[in-house]
């Protein structure tokens, strides 16, 4: 089982969205059969598996074992991944294009990058699986608390330059045959409050992440 999939065929990623689907796909993290299925989910078992049968055609679900139970098989299916995302390629037809916005500070590009990440990361992941090799990456993840929005825009900006740096310091430029291209993603959005009645917007949250990506012309 893989810690998280990426569901690119769209009929996969409707079938996950059925919100009974969804549920015997939480509860199948652990191995069960239909039977076991129905008694946690309050379904009958004919359910249960018609829900399963359409689940495992799109690989979803994955059988385990078969035991064998006086006259009856019973299959046991577990899913194929503990969490699961839908790549913007299930939604190809309207899915944002990076290339089509190119603007440091609009969100819109923000959320363009981050729909390429996750399905470049998906098709990287996927082949390094079948390859059953490691797959590089790397990410940062926190938190700062800007006093103005003159401090936050400082430290975009230098942010920025030391970016530039480290790229022009070690961007090989294709003068090594076995050089890897590699995707190079650095954002900085507001953090979401948490509150009693809806999330709103507070303090800002950096993100920079990098991570190998397919080849592809700058």
């Amino acid at each position: 089982m893989q810690d998280i999939a990426v569901i690119e065929d769209p009929a996969a990623a409707e079938a996950s969205l059925d919100p009974i689907r969804a549920r015997i796909l939480r509860e199948l993290v652990q191995p069960s059969s239909a039977a076991q299925l129905a008694v946690r989910v309050g379904l009958p078992r004919q359910k249960v598996n018609y829900h399963l049968k359409a689940l495992e055609r799109h690989g979803l679900v994955e059988l385990v074992e078969e035991r064998r139970k006086g006259n009856v098989t019973e299959r046991v299916l577990q899913a194929t991944a503990a969490s699961y995302l839908i790549s913007p390629s299930a939604l190809n037809e309207v899915s944002p294009d990076p290339r089509q916005f190119a603007d440091r500070f609009s969100a819109f590009w923000l959320l363009a990058l981050a729909g390429r990440m996750v399905q470049e990361v998906g098709k990287l992941i996927a082949g390094a699986a079948a390859a059953r090799q490691k797959l590089a990456t790397f990410a940062i993840d926190g938190e700062i608390t800007f006093r103005t929005a003159a401090d936050r825009a400082a430290f975009a900006e230098e942010l920025g330059a030391e970016v530039t740096r480290l790229v022009d310091k070690y961007h090989d430029g294709g003068a090594s045959p076995k050089g890897r291209r590699h995707r190079l993603v650095v954002a900085l959005h507001p953090a979401l409050k948490e509150s009693s009645a809806l999330k709103a917007t507070d303090e800002s949250h950096p993100r920079n992440e990098s991570h190998p990506g397919k080849e592809q012309d700058k």
